[in-house]
């Protein structure tokens, strides 16, 4: 008769903090290394980026009313058509104006998705080689090898193809889930007109409508958000990329769906308020910079985004880290991670010749 597997335990956030807490602590210089390097960069940029987009939508708006009030009233192009005199006077101002304007709007636009574009690639190349360094020195760390800051950057760099493949799959996934679900949205609209249901945009059913399709897509990709949270640890853990890794995540955290969705959630929802008071604080510090008051040079504009900066390097560098513990927590539930851990501990002894006949000991993870 074959007995059935023990329920997965429950998952102790505290136990996956502290563990994590312990690896930094432990080698604290190396992780201080790899944070200056990696993640300061990143947690400066998201924290002036808001800054820099105010900026640019204030300096076009500041020239934009020159424009507006140089152009003429809606009424005279159509009096100039009425005579060829007056369409001279009339048309190559107005004309003039009209490109100026339209400059101005295309030049906004241009240097808006500029910097955006630049951002996006700024922070997914730092993210993804910040993945690379911090969960291989956390490995190493946890077996307690020793934790070399050139082998990190190595591991990194060697693995930043992997990852970034896994990441597009992984957007690319989403972003067709997502398409599927709009796509059944529109073909219920019009199913609905076919039978003589016309709704209209501005109707409550149209809107009830819109907001059971966002709730049903939000948890959706929440669940394969979940489903795939810790592939990035299995790619430079396990060498496994694209979609195996994504099935192996899936594997590892089955049954500890709701827990790995509260411990992601909780590191978003410090990280979005800490981001969220900061672009506040940075539009109304900014705000005072343009309308001529100290603004950059106040000092504390400066320590407001040294001070978010350096909160946000902090929960970034313990979300990546305990990312990796939660990998290794999944392991032990599925019993992978006592073979691994009696492999470590057997490299650490020397076979004598009269322990040859001896049944060896096996290694046991005990959970409480």
């Amino acid at each position: 008769m074959s007995t059935q597997p023990p329920p997965p335990l429950p998952l102790d956030f505290s136990a996956v903090l502290s563990e994590s807490k312990r690896i930094i602590n432990a080698h604290s210089r190396h992780f201080l290394a790899l944070s200056v390097l990696f993640l300061l960069p990143l947690s400066f940029s998201v924290t002036v980026f808001s800054t820099i987009h105010n900026l640019l939508l204030h300096h076009h708006s500041g020239h934009r009313p020159k424009s507006l009030l140089s152009r003429p009233p809606p009424l005279l192009p159509s009096l100039a058509q009425l005579n060829s005199q007056s369409s001279d006077q009339f048309n190559f101002p107005r004309h003039h104006h009209h490109h100026h304007h339209d400059d101005d709007d295309l030049q906004l636009p241009i240097e808006t998705l500029a910097l955006v574009a630049c951002f996006a690639l700024f922070f997914f190349v730092f993210t993804i080689l910040a993945i690379g360094s911090i969960s291989y020195s956390v490995l190493h760390g946890f077996y307690g090898r020793p934790v070399k800051f050139v082998s990190a950057i190595k591991s990194g760099l060697t693995s930043f193809f992997r990852l970034f493949i896994t990441h597009i799959v992984v957007e690319l996934l989403l972003s067709l889930v997502a398409l599927l679900f709009l796509c059944s949205f529109y073909f219920v609209i019009k199913g609905l007109d076919l039978v003589c249901l016309e709704i209209d945009t501005d109707s409550p059913y149209f809107l009830a409508l819109a907001v059971v399709y966002s709730v049903v897509l939000l948890a959706v990709l929440l669940y394969f958000k979940v489903n795939w949270s810790i592939s990035s640890v299995i790619v430079v853990a396990e060498s496994s990329w694209g979609v195996p890794a994504l099935r192996r995540s899936g594997y590892l955290v089955k049954g500890m769906r709701r827990a790995v969705l509260y411990f992601f959630l909780s590191f978003g929802l410090v990280s979005g308020i800490l981001t969220w008071t900061s672009s506040i604080a940075a539009a109304k510090l900014g705000g005072d910079a343009l309308g001529g008051s100290q603004g950059w040079n106040s000092w504390f504009f400066v320590a407001q985004i040294v001070v978010t900066s350096a909160l946000l390097t902090l929960i970034l560098l313990y979300f990546f880290a305990a990312q990796t513990v939660l990998y290794m927590y999944c392991k032990a539930v599925r019993g992978e991670l006592a073979s691994e851990i009696a492999q470590e501990f057997a490299r650490e002894y020397v076979c004598l010749p009269f322990d040859d006949e001896k049944v060896p000991h096996l290694v046991s993870v005990v959970y409480t």
